[in-house]
C-alpha cells in the first residue's frame, strides 16, 4: 500500500460522497488524502502499527485511520465498495469534462442514467440534459463541447500520475539479482506532460526470471501478456510494458525505444549519410555491406551504451528531453547543446502556500522544510482575494499585512532567507487584486489567472501583458491556468507574452504541479529564445509537494532552459537583484 494509492481511494470516496450531496465528509477525505500523499513516512508502516499510529498524520482522524488499516489488511474499503455500487459511474472520466463536477455526475446519473462519457455525449446530443432541473441549453452545449477533450485526456496519463509507478517498477527490478541495467524509455523518459504507457527496459542474461519478477509485482492488478522477453501489466489504470534485452545491446535499445519517432528518423538519416545504420540492436558500419534485410548486418561499432550510439556519429549524447526533432541534432553537431538546468540547480521555491490560505502547514513549518531540503531561500505566496477564489481562501489586504509581520518574525530566526510574497489574481482586464501599497511592501509578487479562462486570444494576451507591465509584479504564475486532462486554460499569443516578460524583467512561471506544468515545454523554449526568465516553482501546499519540483525542472529542460534562464537557480543575492 503506497501513500498515493490510499490517497487516491480517499479522493474517490470524496467525489462519490459529494455526488450524493453529503456535506463535510468530502472535505475531510480530501484533506486526509492530501496529507497522506505528502506524509514522509510510508502509510503502510503506520497501518501495520494500528489506527492510532495512522492518526499521527495531520487531518486523519479515527474514521479515516480505520479505513487505512482496513485497506492495508484487505486491499479494499467496504464503504468505498458500497458507494461504487450505489453510484456506478466512471467518475474520473466524467469529471474531466470542464464544468462537470461530482455533484453534476450524481444528478445526471439519477436523472438520465449517465455512467460513461458515451452516455454523457448521447444525453447532450439528444438535448436531454437541458431538461434536468438546474441545467439549461448553454450548460448542455458546454458539456457537449468538452467531451472530445475529456475523451482524449482519458487516453493518456499525466506524467505525475505515471512516474511514481515507473519509479516503483524500477526499484523492484533493479533489486533483482538477474537484472543488469534498468531504465524507463519512451515518452516518460523524455518527461512529456502526458504518456500513453510506461516502457521499462532491462539488460539481463536471464530473461525469464526478470519477466517472472515483473508479472509477480504485487501492485499489478492485471497481467495483459507475458512472454519470454516481453510482458505487460496494468497498475492503477496505467499500462506498463517490459522488454528484456541482451546487455551488449542495452544502449542501442534504450536510444531506440526512448524516441521520439521523429528524432530517431532524423538520426537514422544522419547516420545513413555517414555510412552507418542505427537500430535497436546497435550502430553498424554498412559501407561494405549490401544486405539491408539483416538488421545486424555490417560491422557493429556501438550499442552497449547510449552514449556510444551518439559517439559513433560524432555527436555528444543528447539528453532525452531534447529528442523531439526541434533542431537538437544540428545543434549537437555544432557543439552547441545547452547545459540544461537540473533539480540540484534550484535554490529555493518562489510559489508556496500555508494555512493562512489553502495550505496545510504553518509558515514556520514550510520554512523549516525548505531549509531541511537544502534551499537557500523560501517565499510564502498565499492567495489574495479576487476573482476565481472560492471558499474564502484568499487573504484581504489587511490580512496580507498581518501575515507579512508573521513572515518577518519567522525570517528573523530562520536558517535561510525568507521572503514575504503573495499570489495575487489577474482579473479579466489584467488588473491585480491587491492594493498597490501592499504590493510595494512585499518582497515578491506572483500574479496568476484563476478566472475568465475562456477568454478570446487577443483579450487573454492583453490581460497577461497588462499584468506583466504592472510595476510590482515579479512572476506570472501558471500563465494559462490550464489543468492537464481537465481544462485547456486561456490561449494567448506566446511570442507577445514572452517578449513583454523579457522587456519588463518579469519571470514566467513553470508551475511544477504535474496537473499544470504551465508554462509548457514549447512556451519555455520561446521564452528562453526571447531572453525572458522563467521560475520553476512548485505551488506547494505542504512540505511533501516540494518534491514536485522535478516535474517543473524536466519541463524546463524540454524547453532547452539552462540554469541562467531560471530565476530560482540564482543565489539569494542574484534573486534580490532581479526583484530590485
Amino acid at each position: 500500500m503506497r501513500n498515493d494509492e490510499i490517497a487516491a481511494r480517499f479522493e474517490e470516496m470524496a467525489d462519490l460522497l459529494e455526488a450524493r450531496d453529503v456535506e463535510y465528509k468530502p472535505r475531510a477525505y480530501r484533506r486526509g488524502a492530501e496529507n497522506i500523499r505528502n506524509h514522509p513516512r510510508p502509510v503502510a508502516e503506520l497501518a501495520a502499527e494500528g489506527s492510532d499510529a495512522v492518526q499521527e498524520i495531520e487531518g486523519v482522524g479515527e474514521a479515516l485511520a480505520d479505513k487505512v488499516v482496513e485497506y492495508g489488511e484487505t486491499g479494499s474499503i467496504e464503504e468505498l465498495d458500497e458507494l461504487r455500487d450505489e453510484l456506478p459511474v466512471e467518475m474520473n472520466a466524467l469529471t474531466r469534462v470542464e464544468g462537470v463536477g461530482p455533484k453534476t455526475v450524481g444528478t445526471l446519473y439519477e436523472a438520465l442514467g449517465v455512467q460513461t462519457l458515451d452516455d454523457l455525449e448521447r444525453a447532450a446530443s439528444e438535448v436531454g440534459i437541458r431538461e434536468v432541473s438546474g441545467f439549461g441549453e448553454k450548460t448542455e452545449q458546454n458539456i457537449l463541447n468538452g467531451i472530445d477533450f475529456a475523451r482524449s485526456a482519458t487516453e493518456r496519463q499525466r506524467v505525475g500520475d505515471a512516474r511514481p509507478l515507473a519509479d516503483e517498477v524500477l526499484e523492484l527490478l533493479r533489486d533483482h539479482e538477474a537484472t543488469g541495467r534498468c531504465e524507463v524509455a519512451g515518452s516518460i523518459r523524455r518527461w512529456k506532460e502526458t504518456i500513453g504507457d510506461v516502457d521499462v527496459l532491462v539488460a539481463s542474461e536471464d530473461d525469464q526470471r526478470v519477466v517472472d519478477a515483473f508479472v509477480d509485482w504485487p501492485r499489478a492488478s492485471e497481467v495483459i501478456e507475458a512472454g519470454s522477453i516481453k510482458a505487460s501489466v496494468r497498475a492503477e489504470g496505467v499500462r506498463i510494458d517490459l522488454r528484456v534485452v541482451d546487455p551488449a545491446e542495452f544502449g542501442s535499445a534504450l536510444q531506440y525505444f526512448t524516441g521520439s519517432k521523429e528524432h530517431n528518423v532524423r538520426l537514422r538519416n544522419y547516420a545513413i549519410d555517414r555510412g552507418l545504420k542505427l537500430n535497436e540492436y546497435g550502430a553498424f558500419d554498412i559501407s561494405q555491406t549490401e544486405d539491408d534485410s539483416d538488421q545486424r548486418a555490417g560491422e557493429r561499432v556501438a550499442g552497449e551504451t547510449e552514449e556510444g550510439m551518439y559517439e559513433s556519429l560524432g555527436l555528444p549524447w543528447i539528453p532525452p528531453e531534447l529528442r523531439e526533432d526541434r533542431g537538437e541534432i544540428e545543434v549537437a553537431a555544432a557543439g552547441d547543446l545547452p547545459d540544461l538546468v537540473t533539480v540540484g540547480d534550484v535554490r529555493g521555491d518562489l510559489h508556496t502556500h500555508t494555512n493562512w490560505s489553502d495550505g496545510a502547514n504553518t509558515v514556520d513549518e514550510m520554512v523549516e522544510a525548505a531549509a531541511a531540503r537544502g534551499y537557500e531561500y523560501h517565499c510564502v505566496t498565499d492567495h489574495a482575494t479576487g476573482a476565481g477564489m472560492v471558499g474564502g481562501v484568499g487573504l484581504s489586504d489587511e490580512e496580507l499585512r498581518e501575515q507579512m509581520a508573521e513572515i518577518r518574525d519567522v525570517a528573523a530566526d530562520a536558517e535561510i532567507d525568507v521572503l514575504a510574497g503573495v499570489e495575487a489574481n489577474i482579473d479579466a482586464d489584467g488588473r491585480i487584486s491587491v492594493a498597490d501599497d501592499v504590493l510595494a511592501d512585499l518582497d515578491l509578487v506572483v500574479a496568476s489567472p484563476h478566472s475568465a479562462l475562456d477568454q478570446a486570444k487577443p483579450a487573454a494576451t492583453d490581460r497577461i501583458v497588462a499584468a506583466i507591465e504592472h510595476p510590482s509584479v515579479d512572476v506570472i504564475g501558471h500563465p494559462s491556468g490550464r489543468m492537464i486532462n481537465r481544462r485547456s486554460g486561456i490561449e494567448f499569443d506566446v511570442p507577445a507574452v514572452v517578449e513583454a516578460a523579457a522587456e519588463n524583467g518579469v519571470a514566467l512561471e513553470v508551475n511544477s504541479n504535474p496537473a499544470r506544468l504551465d508554462l509548457w515545454d514549447a512556451a519555455v523554449k520561446q521564452a528562453v529564445d526571447a531572453g525572458a526568465t522563467v521560475a520553476v516553482s512548485t505551488d506547494a501546499h505542504s512540505p511533501g509537494e516540494f518534491g514536485l519540483v522535478r516535474y517543473g525542472v524536466h519541463t524546463a529542460r524540454r524547453g532547452w532552459a539552462e540554469p541562467g534562464d531560471v530565476l530560482n537557480a540564482r543565489d539569494a543575492d542574484g534573486l534580490r537583484e532581479f526583484l530590485d
